[in-house]
């Protein structure tokens, strides 16, 4: 099956520039929308993990191996939904249509509750949840033409919840809500997959305290083998659905 052109939020980075190179090296046409361009190739540098994306709106760019990317893309802070729902339409037009859409871009700000800034508490929100409920909803009109697909990318901490991460798991667990509710409502005109992703090596926690990173013996995801099953999601028939897929390390200890 053809991929067509596929919108991939947080493309610059992390497991949204993975998704953006395997869906090249698959012969669909991927377009970015991310706060940075997409490099020009990838090198096997992702340096961390998440337990989601190990992408965001633009500011950290692991990468892992994955190729030349060369994608179209559009700029764009993803935290603006307004803007987020205009680069949609951008994208949009100057491809004649969208034919799939992967919500990569993802954030986090660890700590208590009390501890957190509500700015920045509510920032990983908007990024995580808002902007992709605003992505979607944007592109919605083109993917019921094209009969085309949704993929979310929520997390192992969208079904299981930990301390000093209430912002990420109220996120997460809310994209796990609007995916399951997301599909039946388009039951029949879009393809809608929730992806649920453990750790991956990425630079997602590059910029925390100690604390917070992965142990040195931590068993991470390479984020390539993680878009392949992205890959494996957009590329089913029309009529079959792949409505929720997991992916994580084997040891993952924020699985189940």
């Amino acid at each position: 099956m053809k991929l067509g052109t596929v919108l991939v939020t947080g493309g610059s980075s992390g497991l949204g520039l993975a998704v953006s190179a395997a869906v090249a090296q698959a012969g669909g046409r991927p377009v970015v929308l991310d706060r940075q361009p997409p490099p020009a190739a990838s090198t096997d540098g992702g340096s961390n993990s998440g337990s989601n994306s190990g992408s965001n709106s633009g500011s950290d760019r692991g990468i892992d191996g994955s190729g030349s990317v060369g994608a179209d893309h559009v700029l764009v802070d993803l935290a603006d939904t307004a803007a987020a729902g205009r680069a949609v339409e951008d994208a949009a037009v100057r491809h004649g249509g969208l034919d799939a859409v992967v919500t990569a871009a993802g954030i986090d700000r660890c700590g208590a509750l009390d501890e957190i800034a509500a700015a920045d508490w509510e920032l990983v929100v908007r990024v995580n949840l808002l902007a992709t409920a605003a992505v979607v909803r944007a592109a919605l009109p083109h993917l019921r033409r094209s009969n085309g697909r949704v993929v979310t990318v929520a997390s192992t901490l969208g079904l299981r919840a930990l301390p000093h991460a209430t912002a990420y798991c109220a996120s997460k667990f809310g994209v796990v809500g609007f995916t399951r509710a997301l599909a039946a409502e388009t039951a029949g005109e879009v393809g809608v997959t929730l992806l649920i992703p453990g750790g991956m090596r990425t630079a997602f926690f590059d910029d925390r305290p100690q604390q917070y990173r992965p142990g040195p013996d931590a068993t991470l995801n390479r984020p390539r083998d993680v878009a392949a099953a992205v890959i494996f999601a957009l590329a089913q028939p029309a009529g079959c659905e792949l409505r929720e897929l997991t992916v994580c390390p084997s040891t993952e200890p924020s699985w189940p």
